[in-house]
């Protein structure tokens, strides 16, 4: 698949610094892909506003995504929620509230599926189209070794599982259509930097490094990639 060929419209859902840096990497090497970045930070003609945990704003995103007058031919979420000043990862049973439960999935899990809802109106069947959602490696349950972080790492694999069961649905409905889970790293970003003291310094990617190995990933799916959670050096991570 040659990315570097396509005509049409990127949507990239996530204004932080993986998205931004996608936006820079893909002005360089698809000049015909017009990308629009997407968030809660959008403001004015920048990009779309769109809140995840408001379903009137996915309303008014499919309104403007529909005014753009051109095929989405790539939708690529960086959205994702760790912590905050008020939440933090659980590192034993103790720490779970529902509260912080809740805002976990609402982003990390029900935000990626009702991108995909949203979206799916303008796929065009006859046309190569991809759709990578960022997942994390802890949202692996077979990998997961260490435990803690209950509800994002419960949260992500819930991403999965909800992206596993599109890329099946898709495969019927469009079959040139790819859905792929993508784990970045650790990349140096404000989700990460309250817990990358244990990380080394050969693992923590810039956010420049990290959008490289993604669009390297992405530039050489086919349709039977569909459905797979990938790792940003091409390896698949077991569900």
């Amino acid at each position: 698949m040659k990315i570097k060929d396509w005509e049409g419209i990127v949507l990239i859902i996530g204004a932080g610094d993986i998205g931004k840096h996608l936006s820079y990497a893909l002005a360089s090497i698809a000049p015909k892909l017009e990308v629009v970045i997407c968030g809660r930070t959008i403001k004015g003609k920048s990009g779309i506003y769109l809140d995840l945990e408001n379903d009137d704003s996915f309303i008014t995103f499919e309104k403007n995504v529909s005014l753009l007058n051109k095929p989405i031919r790539l939708v690529i979420n960086t959205s994702g929620f760790l912590h905050s000043n008020s939440i933090k990862p659980e590192k034993r049973l103790t720490h779970i509230n529902r509260s912080s439960m809740i805002k976990n999935f609402s982003i990390n899990s029900l935000g990626p599926i009702l991108i995909a809802k949203s979206i799916e109106q303008f796929i065009r069947p006859e046309l190569p189209f991809v759709y990578s959602s960022l997942s994390a490696r802890v949202g692996s349950i077979s990998d997961n070794r260490l435990g803690g972080w209950y509800s994002y790492r419960a949260s992500k694999a819930a991403q999965n599982q909800f992206l596993k069961t599109l890329s099946i649905e898709w495969r019927r409905k469009f079959p040139l259509a790819i859905v792929t889970l993508l784990h970045p790293g650790t990349c140096n970003t404000k989700l990460s930097k309250p817990f990358q003291s244990s990380v080394p310094k050969d693992k923590l990617f810039t956010p420049d490094q990290s959008s490289k190995y993604l669009l390297n990933i992405i530039s050489e799916l086919n349709p039977s990639d569909s459905g797979k959670f990938l790792a940003w050096d091409k390896s698949v991570i077991p569900w």
